[in-house]
């Protein structure tokens, strides 16, 4: 009798601590998706600016004919596929690394991490360098014809200078980035791009350079980027606590960060290479200059509209990595939920804005009525792709930042090269669907990549990443 009339008394205090622990959660979501939006926002104007560096080039090589804008296109695919992939997957390492000790108020780790990032890229980059000088030669024997590949290794050779800029930045990048001071990169990016379209311009039609113009404009402009960047770490206040001379400590532990910068690379290089193969395998499909050009003007929808949710798994990263740095596992999974969030909601609203516009789509890429129509009946598909894109791209950051790269890596292989690539063969083959078919396979294989990540991330042991986060941060210590 005692316990029954007992148990209503418990009922309202139970209620009101659920009730105080409901406001308690929302608040902190709210909280969490303001520096959420703080983060991504100025991360998808920098991922545009650069987009739109790529873009003028492109227009530019196009007013001088179709074999100078063939050349360049084959070589931006090369040089992509086969150097600046590999440089943004390896300095990716320092997401998880730097985040992680920046968490953790190891403040003077990160300059090491850092240094340690800059000498594994310029490593890579002097064989990638080694690669690109032998694109005019390489490329007639794979059947281009040799203007085209003339055009292409000019274009290559002129990228060259620039490699040990552009791997610098991309770890100058990431050294900010883990800190949320996201201004300089946005500030870099404007400040390039203000130098690029004069100078592109100047190279190309006024000294006469061709495409070797835009393409040495492009590795001038790279270290216009890594000076801004620079000396922003250099002399400003805000990495008083992170910035640290020259250690040759830096070259101890190599190892350790290619633990991480390799598996972080296959993720990026992986996914990267399964679009690119599929342009490549559209030029042996009937009617190849209509099935290449459609691909590529959805890819290039597609990579345009990436950058939203880019963005988002960017800052998602850099917030799990922080928080497990610092110890806090609860914060890492309500970042992972607000992101999530945030991502599906953004996914939902561009896809339909999509599927609204998709009698404009094609007229804003080419005149002809025939690609017009065909980039039509994409649209439907591209839209679906877009959601997958948008959830794949947070659940990779949340990867990259929790330090599970290796995961991600064996998920991207399998989704796509196991699953995507076989499902767009079939499709754009046997059942003679052509790019629709080809597309239907990156849908199966970013269905798969979500899925999987999906797993992974709802069955992750916070409090054990957040203790191997401990572990890693504090396996080495610094000479005092």
């Amino acid at each position: 009798m005692s316990s029954s009339s007992e148990a209503p008394l418990l009922l309202p205090r139970e209620s009101s601590r659920n009730e105080t622990t409901g406001r308690r959660w929302w608040r902190e979501a709210v909280e969490e998706s303001g520096r959420l939006v703080a983060l991504a926002a100025p991360m998808i104007a920098v991922a545009l600016l650069q987009l739109m560096m790529q873009l003028i080039s492109t227009v530019m090589v196009g007013h001088l004919g179709e074999v100078a804008l063939a050349g360049a296109a084959i070589a931006n695919s090369l040089t992509n596929v086969f150097g600046f992939s590999i440089l943004i997957g390896l300095a990716s390492g320092l997401e998880t690394m730097c985040g992680q000790a920046y968490g953790a108020e190891q403040y003077h780790k990160l300059s090491l991490y850092t240094y340690r990032s800059i000498i594994v890229l310029l490593f890579v980059s002097v064989h990638i360098a080694i690669l690109w000088v032998l694109i005019p030669d390489v490329l007639p024997l794979l059947g281009q014809e040799p203007q085209i590949a003339s055009e292409a290794g000019k274009y290559a050779l002129w990228l060259i200078p620039g490699l040990i800029a552009f791997s610098v930045a991309q770890c100058f990048s990431k050294f900010l980035q883990c800190q949320s001071l996201i201004f300089p990169m946005v500030l870099s990016s404007l400040i390039t791009l203000s130098v690029f379209i004069p100078l592109c311009w100047f190279m190309v039609y006024k000294v006469g350079m061709g495409n070797a113009g835009a393409a040495l404009s492009v590795s001038i402009c790279d270290w216009v980027e890594v000076t801004v960047l620079g000396l922003y770490i250099k002399f400003s206040p805000s990495c008083e606590k992170t910035r640290a001379p020259f250690s040759w400590e830096a070259f101890r532990g190599i190892g350790s960060y290619m633990r991480l910068a390799v598996p972080s690379a296959l993720m990026i290089c992986l996914e990267w290479w399964s679009y690119e193969l599929l342009v490549l395998l559209s030029g042996i499909l009937p009617n190849p200059a209509l099935e290449t050009s459609v691909l590529s003007i959805c890819i290039s929808t597609v990579v345009l509209l990436y950058n939203l949710p880019y963005g988002i798994g960017t800052a998602a990263s850099v917030r799990v990595s922080n928080e497990l740095g610092a110890g806090n596992p609860k914060g890492a999974r309500l970042v992972v939920g607000v992101a999530l969030s945030m991502v599906a909601c953004s996914a939902v609203l561009v896809s339909t804005t999509l599927l609204a516009l998709r009698h404009f789509i094609g007229i804003a890429f080419s005149n002809e009525e025939e690609v017009i129509n065909y980039v039509t009946r994409m649209v439907p598909v591209l839209s679906i792709s877009v959601i997958t894109d948008s959830l794949q791209g947070v659940l990779s950051g949340v990867a990259r930042g929790g330090g599970w790269q290796h995961l991600g890596a064996y998920v991207n292989l399998g989704a796509f090269y196991l699953i995507g690539i076989p499902v767009a063969l079939f499709f754009g083959f046997t059942m003679q669907l052509r790019g629709m078919g080809f597309w239907f396979g990156m849908i199966a294989g970013g269905a798969t990549q979500v899925i999987l990540l999906s797993v992974i991330t709802a069955t992750t042991k916070w409090d054990k990443m957040a203790d191997a986060a401990k572990e890693r941060v504090f396996e080495e210590r610094l000479p005092t």
